[in-house]
């Protein structure tokens, strides 16, 4: 569903991205991981449209998204949905209003039917009763929720994920990556999600993908991933690893 062909992106003096070749599986949930500072949210973000490489080429299906311009590009935007490190919520807004937002800006649904799609929403992520509370009133976890709500009332074929469980303890955090799993199964969406929780996102991704001097150096189903024996993929889980124990 996604391609990205030699996709290259410098800031300043800073080469970021230096040749990226990604194949995002159609209807799968990939997972992309490496050393912080490598690219991943950058990648993430040249995926929407957000940044546009200085070489290289974004598919999505048959349209090279690098190339579009405002309202064309838009419309391809309308395929994605996207969660957010911080779950960026509208402080202003009650849940509620969170996750009806995209509906009422968009025109997705009418104003009657708006109580009914919300409610049910909020239902599935585990937030019955809270649509009157405020961003300050909830805690990490429930944020995460709320952001995840906000994304699928949307109904997007695409949902990228940017480090979902930022800020998390660890338990909350396997909570929401077992909501996200069990959200993707239900709703069939292509997701791509980039994080750092090893191992726990082996047991919910179906490709694992890994980007290290601004290049994917490995890419593979889920447990295939966890057999590859180069030496920088099995540096980084040990390591990470490692860091979870201690914790």
């Amino acid at each position: 569903m996604i391609t990205l062909k030699g996709v290259e992106k410098s800031f300043g003096k800073q080469q970021v991205l230096q040749g990226v070749d990604l194949k995002i599986p159609t209807g799968k949930l990939t997972t992309i991981i490496g050393p912080s500072g490598e690219g991943k949210s950058v990648l993430l973000k040249h995926m929407i449209g957000l940044l546009k490489p200085d070489r290289g080429e974004v598919w999505v299906d048959d349209i090279d998204i690098s190339q579009l311009k405002d309202r064309a590009l838009n419309d391809v935007r309308k395929r994605f949905a996207m969660l957010f490190q911080s779950a960026a919520l509208f402080d202003s807004m009650n849940v509620f209003d969170n996750v009806a937002f995209p509906l009422r800006e968009k025109g997705l649904a009418l104003e009657s039917d708006i109580p009914r799609v919300v409610e049910g929403m909020l239902e599935r992520v585990g937030l019955v009763g809270a649509g009157h509370k405020n961003p300050s009133e909830l805690s990490g976890g429930m944020k995460k929720r709320v952001g995840l709500a906000r994304a699928l009332v949307m109904g997007p074929e695409i949902i990228l994920f940017d480090e979902p469980t930022t800020g998390l303890d660890p338990l909350m955090a396997k909570t929401i990556h077992d909501l996200i799993r069990s959200m993707h199964r239900v709703f069939g969406f292509t997701a791509v999600m980039v994080s750092h929780q090893i191992p726990e996102i082996f047991g919910i991704s179906d490709w694992v993908a890994m980007l290290k001097h601004g290049k994917i150096i490995a890419m593979a189903p889920s447990k295939e991933f966890q057999k590859i024996e180069d030496p920088a993929v099995r540096e980084f889980i040990s390591v990470n690893e490692e860091n979870i124990v201690q914790v």
